[in-house]
């Protein structure tokens, strides 16, 4: 996350606008809410349930999903772990604009090298990151796959495939662990009124 550009003729420009203007103008402070976990543990639904709840307080938010990314900016990306990385780090750059832009960038990525996450959290001013394990067991994952994703890696049809042919590692200190057995309205309820804390 941290490697220097290639180019050496570029000079950072900065605007007149300070993130405490921004907080004034949406009415609440910036974050990045990462929501990490294995496939089909519930990221998408919950980051989204987030968001809405969010713009119902009339919050500024947006959700960066996993898949949606790979239709565009990431369209070049395969699952390989190097590819894993760079997904990552591109992402976690987007983010940290949104947070500079004043939103609060939820997003929705298994990411499950530790190494990766902890990359994003550098780019992040302290306290600005959120860290959100999605912790469901894998057999539950397995049990809401629409897609059949888990039935075709264990038979060997998706290489690199987290949790079952491609390692996951499990974040050990995060802001938030999130059992996604629970009603959905209360996992949101503890990610919104961790932001409450983190805006008073």
């Amino acid at each position: 996350m941290a490697a220097e550009p290639v180019s050496d003729n570029i000079v950072r420009a900065d605007g007149h606008i300070s993130g405490a203007d921004r907080a004034a103008n949406f009415g609440h402070g910036s974050a990045t809410v990462w929501f990490t976990g294995l496939s089909g543990s519930g990221k998408s639904t919950l980051a989204f349930a987030v968001e809405q709840r969010l713009i119902e307080l009339g919050r500024a938010t947006y959700v960066l999903d996993g898949d949606n990314v790979r239709f565009g900016l990431n369209s070049d990306l395969g699952f390989s772990p190097e590819d894993r990385t760079e997904n990552i780090r591109r992402i976690g750059h987007v983010c940290r604009l949104f947070q500079d832009a004043g939103l609060i960038a939820l997003t929705a990525f298994i990411s499950p090298y530790a190494a990766d996450r902890a990359a994003v959290r550098d780019v992040h001013p302290a306290g600005r990151f959120i860290e959100v394990f999605v912790d469901t067991p894998i057999e539950i994952c397995e049990a809401r796959d629409v897609k059949g994703l888990y039935a075709k890696a264990r038979a060997g049809e998706i290489p690199e495939f987290s949790g079952i042919s491609a390692p996951y590692e499990a974040p050990v200190d995060p802001e938030l662990t999130i059992d996604t057995t629970k009603p959905l309205e209360a996992c949101v309820d503890e990610i919104v009124a961790y932001l409450d804390r983190l805006s008073s």
